[in-house]
């Protein structure tokens, strides 16, 4: 259903303005003429009899019986000259708001803004803060809202979806604030280095810094480690993870086999329930795949008590060789990326003993520290592990929140899922957003378009996670009509007043008419500027916002020492200059 209807601005008739133009004229004529005379009879002390009447005075001047003196034409020329100036000014900025920003900005007079939005507002967000007990920021700011300049925020129950095309200012209007904004511990999945830079200093100050970067996206080394079977502890577990696999191995738009595809998961997940259960790292798991006669972890499953797992993974390993054949080669593709040798040191100790600290999910959530999980698209992608180490703190947090009095964290765990339908294929995310949100669990999902979503989640589970966020975020770049129109009509519709004038019989009749239109139609969408988004949530009307971006909030400073030690440059150009960060607020 449309937002109400609007009054739009309405136009003038042709012999409207054409007898305004006339008024205009009069006045300046009359008033410039009274203006010029007086002001020249004193500055040539003369004291001629002058009128006190206007028009009086005005048709004395052109009888002649009254003087028109040089001074009085000098007089007109500036008194022209500034009429002029003044024209041009207007006539540019008249130019300036129907192009551009201004020209947008005056259609979001016809949107939310006020009361119309009072729970994104900054008292809606600070009442939300002291009722979920948060200390700190009231929220994640979005930028502000048009008219009024008022800031409009996500607050900390608030989940949010943010599709912005390339180059729209993602990163530095969004995901780079909330990071630096967020009182408790945040998860960032990214395939480029640049969030990672700029926010790095920062959250270093609030707590440590966990990068997961085995495809060296930002040339970290591997100074810690993470066992991805240690998030298998039942045969539920390990269907997760080897869902992670499948989903993070399989190509946008490719088609999955009605039989291969579910077989070879359950295959993967019978063999990664056996290596954790025996305690051997999930290289070895890899080995058992590409070895369809060892029946090791048969054994194994069945001594833990996993009789039934053990029996289906056995009758793979009988099946016709064919069959076999084809469920096992499946499975090693979805695999696959555990073959990369760059990989293994993140996932797996060292032959000797080990001095590294081996992550835990379950501590991290109750800190404050930050892990950013970086990987590449395509192949050899990292995307199954940074999903998995993703959804391994993720349900972490949710476990400890279940444990928690209130049902939820005492600090919000923040998840920026940049990039999510590259390196951060999470099946059932759209299953868990709305009730990761009552656990104190704030997700932000950055996408590129709508189709994106569609290739991760089809078409239905784009339309449920769509609908599960709290706060939907438009930035602009999109140029998918469907998508657009939806937007179009989610935005409502205003009523233009037309007016059209009629002769007949010697009379003139002036009629007006209401015109329904889009306030925002596709065309408008489509070509929104850098600097504008549009933003819809729950129990508000849309609204259109001002970015801001990080150069122009408080943390600025900080954030530029952060890339300046951080950075490829680390040290060179400006950024040098900025003092180091500050410890944030937490």
């Amino acid at each position: 259903m449309s937002a109400p209807r609007k009054r739009g601005p309405g136009g003038l008739a042709a012999e409207a303005l054409l007898l305004w133009v006339a008024l205009g004229t009069a006045v300046i004529g009359i008033g410039g003429v009274n203006l010029c005379v007086r002001l020249a009879a004193e500055l040539e002390r003369a004291s001629p009899a002058l009128p006190d009447d206007a028009f009086a005075l005005f048709f004395a001047v052109l009888r002649g019986s009254i003087h028109w003196s040089s001074t009085a034409s000098l007089l007109a020329v500036v008194l022209g000259a500034g009429l002029a100036l003044a024209a041009v000014a207007i006539v540019l900025t008249v130019r300036g708001r129907r192009t551009g920003h201004r020209r947008l900005d005056r259609a979001a007079t016809m949107l939310g803004h006020g009361k119309e939005i009072a729970s994104i507002g900054a008292r809606g967000a600070r009442t939300s803060s002291q009722r979920l007990g948060v200390e700190g920021p009231i929220g994640v700011q979005l930028g502000t809202s048009i008219p009024g300049g008022s800031p409009v925020y996500g607050g900390w129950e608030d989940m949010q979806i943010n599709v912005s095309g390339p180059r729209t200012g993602k990163s530095t209007a969004f995901a780079i604030p909330a990071i630096v904004e967020a009182p408790g511990a945040v998860i960032v999945t990214s395939n480029k280095r640049d969030v990672l830079d700029a926010t790095r200093g920062m959250r270093a100050a609030s707590g440590r810094v966990w990068v997961f970067d085995p495809q060296a996206v930002a040339g970290e080394g591997p100074a810690w480690w993470w066992d991805p079977l240690s998030y298998v502890t039942d045969e539920i577990q390990a269907g997760k993870l080897a869902d992670h696999f499948a989903s993070g191995s399989r190509e946008p738009g490719a088609r999955s086999d009605a039989f291969f595809d579910p077989a070879a998961k359950d295959l993967l997940a019978a063999l990664l329930l056996a290596g954790a259960l025996a305690g051997k790292p999930i290289t070895e798991v890899y080995r058992w795949v590409t070895r369809p006669g060892d029946d090791e972890a048969v054994g194994i499953l069945q001594d833990a008590g996993y009789r039934l797992v053990a029996d289906q993974l056995e009758g793979v390993i009988g099946a016709p060789e064919r069959q076999r054949g084809g469920i096992y080669g499946t499975a090693q593709q979805m695999a696959s990326c555990l073959t990369s040798r760059a990989l293994a040191p993140w996932i797996t100790p060292a032959a000797d003993r080990d001095a590294r600290p081996q992550f835990d999910p379950h501590e991290f959530v109750r800190g404050t520290d930050t892990l950013y999980s970086l990987s590449r698209e395509g192949q050899g992608t990292a995307g199954p592990l940074v999903t998995a180490l993703t959804v391994a703190v993720a349900e972490a947090a949710e476990e400890l929140a279940s444990a928690s009095p209130s049902g939820r964290l005492k600090r919000p765990l923040l998840g920026v899922l940049d990039e999510a339908a590259n390196v951060c294929r999470w099946r059932n995310l759209p299953d868990l957003y709305s009730h990761y949100g009552s656990r104190g669990i704030v997700l932000i999902t950055i996408l590129q378009s709508w189709s994106q979503g569609v290739e991760v989640w089809g078409e239905g589970g784009m339309r449920k996670l769509w609908s599960a966020a709290n706060i939907k975020v438009y930035g602009g770049g999109v140029s998918e009509a469907a998508f657009l129109d939806e937007l179009s009509k989610l935005v409502g519709d205003h009523d233009r007043e037309l007016s059209s004038l009629s002769y007949g019989r010697g009379h003139r009749t002036v009629s007006k008419q209401l015109h329904r239109e889009r306030i925002l139609d596709v065309a408008e969408l489509a070509a929104l500027p850098r600097g504008r988004a549009l933003v819809l949530a729950s129990g508000c009307r849309p609204t259109l916002i001002k970015t801001r971006a990080w150069m122009q909030g408080p943390y600025a400073t900080r954030i530029r020492a952060s890339l300046a030690d951080h950075g490829p440059g680390r040290g060179d150009g400006p950024e040098q200059e900025s003092p180091a960060p500050e410890r944030a607020p937490r």
